[in-house]
């Protein structure tokens, strides 16, 4: 009988499904701390929390499937777990630091309230930054437990 070899792709769709689901529930949690809480009507409230966790969803899953590529090997899930987890860390906190700048200091798409902690120098907010550590991590852990 040969070897049984990880399942990278159970992996990769539970690490989707927490993704998924992870982010819906951390932008629903952040909400009020972006002035639409105040500002806007609740199904312009609802609208931003799903499009956002949408592109949540689409920056974890590229981050994730950039980090195979560059630094996975054949035996992902069950080895070289470190490097692709930290790269995927990795993208995902360096374009939410971009995305954040872009998105409030540029294009003024949304903005903080001010009970959002924000960062001294590049002056992005502490709960997308956190999102980007905390779902990430949980999502990749469970990812693994069931390959």
């Amino acid at each position: 009988m040969p070897p049984t070899r990880p399942d990278w792709l159970t992996a990769i769709r539970r690490y989707f499904a927490f993704s998924a689901l992870g982010h819906a529930l951390w932008e629903a949690a952040q909400m009020p701390f972006y002035t639409i809480w105040r500002d806007g009507t609740w199904p312009e409230i609802l609208f931003a929390g799903l499009h956002c966790a949408g592109g949540d969803l689409l920056i974890a899953t590229a981050a994730l499937i950039g980090s195979l590529v560059i630094a996975g090997n054949s035996g992902w899930p069950g080895r070289g777990v470190g490097a692709v987890a930290v790269l995927t860390l990795v993208i995902g906190f360096t374009y939410t630091v971009f995305s954040e700048w872009l998105n409030t200091e540029v294009r003024g798409s949304w903005a903080y309230a001010d009970i959002m902690p924000v960062l001294p120098v590049i002056g992005t907010g502490l709960t997308p930054l956190l999102q980007w550590i905390v779902v990430p991590i949980f999502a990749l852990r469970w990812a693994r437990r069931g390959a």
